[in-house]
């Protein structure tokens, strides 16, 4: 072994320390030191090197004379070494878990392990200023780590590579050697939120016996947690809290966090129904809860608890986007103003992939909400699981290391210890705006919920939880014994919690129905729940013809003094063109869609993978400079923008993504929100957001939202996965007043879909299977005039037909209206009409029984898809199309959406679209 590689533990701030005070009083450095030094000094004049201390911190690659390193000073390193043994690995040696043995690790923090011994113990080491405290023995300094490393805290922060923020962690944890230290007055305002916290489950569990409520009982101490939190945070300048958070604890945190009245939680146990029929609501333990409070200390705040579904946390995405909606419209300059919290299980944080998704987040431009606190907490078994069958890591908070985020642990019994570590996280997020995660380490009292048997799988952990003492009673002892209160407080406090309970269960079993009230209504002023029957009514989207002329002036004209790629050039020009034409493509329209709206003072944001460019190449919302890739987007430089245009290339998430960019439109109505799968097929990566929000949010928690998916979607040859949305997925969750559903076919079409978005008094889901080949078919082209002066039409008839010589009446969606009057147009069937349903939900039924009736010798009806049988909008128009009756013109059913061979699938294309004109080839 290499007799110097001791001094690969050096740390260059201890020795910037020490070689400066030799410089200035060679005398007052101890003589092994001196030697060095001169050995260095000699060493730094022979061959001329720069940056001594860098020089003394790579000792081990240096000629310095080994002679001159004495048995001392090669010891101060080894309690360097132990320095850094304790900072990285002390958080394995913590006393954090409260209700069983730690797991034990290897190799352990003794002495011996780092070259010292018993009898260096009373040995003074200058290592000691490494630490920040003046030189002392080796005892002293064992057990001043061991206070800061080793008790009922652990960190983890070593990884982080910013020195700055490396000396920032240390510095904190030097104040008052990582220990809490409060006043009276704050431990008891401690010990009432403790008692509230116990006090509310010990209530619920005798009056609502066997009823689940997932408990927060061996966790409770977050509650003065997040107490301690809020109001800590609101000093800090802090404005707006969003917090997620599963099932476990909530009800809790929605009574002694939110000020939810507990009449109203009462009610919901009592199983009572809604006093609205417009929406179903959902289970207590899901719902969110929206207030304004005023702090301790007179600060006005907001905050927002997000409801969930049982799917574990799929709300932490959702939080982040309502996080970053308010910081861009109420505090753009200072992210800092909100603060996300995100409450978690340790089986989830560690099971769930979507956690890996936000992470990843966390610093990019687009998603970045200025640092989230993470709280686990932590009941060390998921279910039935045990936590060494629920992960390979060795934490459960490993994710974290990601974004090389620090990670506190924390013993949950240990009430002190847990607000002192949520302060030590506000402190951090609020310095660096980085994420930091905290491990609560407790227990859960009862199973999976109250009424699941725990000893079935973990028989010896609940023998020891059985007989173990809340944090509130542990608390109340430790205080008890420093002479903080008296023995009675407890019990006074109890009573007053228990008697304020009593009178609310009571005057809530006065009440008949359940109130729920929407999340974030605040944000929601001047909107409207409506039925799909208001969503059916037309609304005016003309737009000035003189206002189109300026926006595509602006958007097809490039900075002069910039040079572009000729392509960039060329798409960006020909957008006037087709403009004077009279022949406007989808992309074209899009943009003037976009410019229109941002004039009318609406924001506009669009994320998902590609789409600054686009998957296809037809937005280029953002184009580049040639030489320097500066940014340069046309939109922000419209005349009259009143809104803000954001939009964002998205790391490759679906799931995450879209979450976010939920959260988002649930936070600002004001503002289109876009999300865009590359190819529409991707969208099912996010099938629970579109399932648990998107498609039922509104019926399970009142709450309404804009958010916009393109699923491009088309059957062009490309295979199985680049065909198709899954049209068939989306209809089936349609109902009632839920979301709309468009496949359209024009750009003007298109252009008045994305106005009418913003231009109601209310907002719903909008899912628009988008095109592919579309966006540059000459075909599919409209004027300005339509863009000016036109509406969204749900349907769009046949207007090149003679309708008294139609016999047979096709109705269509999407791309394949093109492809069945080319064939027409090819075999001169001037009997055929082809009319198109441009919005497949609502389904506008009064326009179609309308248009059915122009036919009057119409015989043959026909619904006609490119997606197979058991695919595309058959099943659907099956159970809501029975105006006439009508066959099917489709591919037979398949198991994949359409053939990897191009050959084949052309063939069953062109099938389908012969079955439209021959009802003999129905199959």
């Amino acid at each position: 072994m290499d007799r110097f590689s001791f001094l690969n533990a050096a740390h260059t701030e201890f020795f910037a320390q020490l070689y400066d005070q030799y410089l200035e009083n060679p005398d007052s450095v101890e003589p092994s030191w001196r030697s060095f030094f001169q050995g260095f000094d000699f060493g730094m004049t022979t061959y001329n090197e720069e940056n001594p201390v860098a020089q003394l911190a790579n000792f081990a690659s240096t000629n310095t004379d080994v002679s001159l390193v004495s048995d001392k000073l090669q010891k101060e390193f080894n309690v360097l070494k132990l320095i850094d043994g304790y900072r990285t690995r002390g958080h394995l040696f913590t006393k954090t878990n409260p209700v069983r043995e730690r797991r034990t690790a290897s190799p352990t923090l003794d002495i011996t392990n780092f070259g010292l011994s018993a009898a260096d113990l009373n040995t003074i080491f200058d290592a000691a200023k490494a630490i920040n405290i003046q030189p002392c023995t080796l005892q002293e300094i064992v057990t001043h780590l061991d206070t800061i490393y080793c008790q009922h805290i652990g960190i983890e922060y070593m990884y982080i590579r910013k020195p700055e923020v490396v000396e920032w962690i240390q510095k904190k944890l030097g104040v008052n050697d990582n220990q809490p230290k409060f006043s009276a007055e704050e431990k008891k305002v401690i010990l009432n939120k403790l008692n509230q916290a116990v006090s509310f489950e010990n209530f619920l569990h005798t009056k609502y016996v066997g009823q689940k409520r997932f408990s927060l009982e061996g966790g409770e101490s977050v509650i003065p947690a997040l107490d301690a939190l809020i109001e800590r945070a609101a000093e800090k300048g802090v404005e707006q809290f969003v917090m997620g958070m599963a099932h476990r604890g909530r009800l809790n945190v929605l009574a002694n966090i939110f000020g939810k009245s507990t009449q109203d939680i009462f009610s919901e146990f009592d199983g009572k129904d809604y006093d609205q029929e417009y929406f179903d609501g959902d289970v207590k333990y899901h719902l969110g809860l929206t207030a304004d409070k005023v702090t301790r200390s007179g600060k006005k705040i907001n905050i927002n608890l997000a409801p969930n579904p049982s799917h574990l946390e799929t709300v932490g995405a959702v939080i982040e986007g309502i996080t970053r909606a308010k910081q861009d419209k109420y505090f753009p300059e200072d992210f800092s103003k909100v603060l996300p919290i995100a409450v978690h299980g340790d089986a989830a944080i560690a099971g769930q992939g979507i956690l890996y998704e936000i992470v990843q987040m966390a610093q990019l431009d687009g998603y970045k909400t200025g640092g989230t606190i993470h709280i686990v907490i932590n009941n060390q078994v998921g279910f039935t699981t045990n936590y060494l069958d629920a992960r390979s890591s060795t934490y459960c908070t490993d994710v974290a290391k990601v974004t090389l985020s620090p990670v506190l642990h924390v013993n949950a019994d240990d009430a002190e210890s847990v607000v002192h570590a949520m302060q030590f996280a506000l402190d951090f997020r609020m310095q660096f705006g980085c994420d930091v995660f905290i491990d609560l380490l407790g227990y859960r009292k009862y199973g999976h919920n109250e009424g699941d048997e725990p000893r079935f799988t973990q028989p010896v952990l609940y023998k020891i939880i059985a007989k173990h003492k809340n944090p509130r009673d542990l608390y109340a002892e430790k205080l008890l014994s420093e002479g903080v209160i008296t023995a009675d407080l407890v019990k006074t406090l109890e009573k007053e919690y228990k008697d304020d309970l009593d009178h609310n269960l009571e005057a809530s079993r006065k009440k008949d129905l359940t109130i729920i009230t929407p999340f974030m209504q605040n944000e929601w002023d001047g909107y409207e729940q409506v039925s799909n029957d208001v969503m059916l009514e037309k609304v005016n989207t003309k737009v000035d013809k003189a206002t189109l002329d300026s926006i595509i002036n602006t958007v097809s004209s490039l900075p002069t003094d910039k040079k572009f790629i000729n392509k960039i050039t060329k798409i960006v020009t020909d957008r006037k063109t087709v403009y004077d034409n009279n022949t406007i493509d989808w992309g074209t329209a899009e943009t003037l869609a976009y410019g229109s709206l941002l004039t009318e003072g609406y924001d506009i944001r669009i994320s998902g993978q590609d789409v600054e460019r686009g998957t296809f190449s037809h937005r280029h919302a953002v184009v580049k400079v040639e030489d320097s890739e500066e940014e340069v987007v046309l939109l922000d430089h419209i005349q009259n923008k009143k809104g803000n245009f954001r939009i964002f290339n998205s790391f490759l998430s679906e799931y995450g993504v879209l979450g976010f960019d939920y959260g988002y439109a649930l936070a600002n109505p004001n503002a289109l929100t876009i999300w865009e799968a590359q190819f529409g097929d991707f969208s099912n990566g996010a099938q629970i957001m579109i399932d648990q929000y998107i498609s039922c949010g509104e019926d399970k928690w009142n709450n309404q939202n804009g958010i916009v998916l393109l699923l491009p979607h088309g059957y062009e040859g490309q295979g199985a996965e680049h065909s198709s949305a899954r049209m068939e997925r989306y209809l089936q969750l349609c109902a009632r007043h839920n979301m709309y559903v468009a496949d359209c076919t024009t750009p003007a079409n298109f252009f008045h879909l994305l106005r009418r978005q913003m231009k109601t008094n209310f907002r719903k889901p909008l899912v628009v299977f988008s095109p592919k080949s579309l966006l540059r078919d000459p075909r599919c082209v409209s004027t300005v005039d339509e863009l000016a002066n036109g509406e969204f039409q749900e349907t769009i008839d046949d207007a090149t037909v003679n309708k008294a010589e139609v016999k047979t009446l096709v109705f269509c969606t999407g791309k394949f209206y093109y492809d069945i009057v080319a064939e027409r147009t090819n075999n001169g069937r001037n009997d055929v009409g082809v009319v198109r349903v441009e919005q497949l939900f609502p389904l506008p039924v009064d326009q179609l029984k309308a248009i059915i009736a122009q036919y009057p010798n119409a015989d043959d009806y026909v619904w006609a898809q490119e997606e197979p049988k058991n695919m595309g909008a058959y099943s659907y128009m099956l159970m809501n199309f029975d105006l006439v009756k009508w066959r099917l013109a489709s591919l037979k059913a398949y198991a994949a959406p359409a053939a990897g061979s191009y050959t084949r699938a052309k063939r069953r294309h062109a099938d389908a679209i012969r079955m439209v004109f021959d009802k003999n080839l129905f199959r």
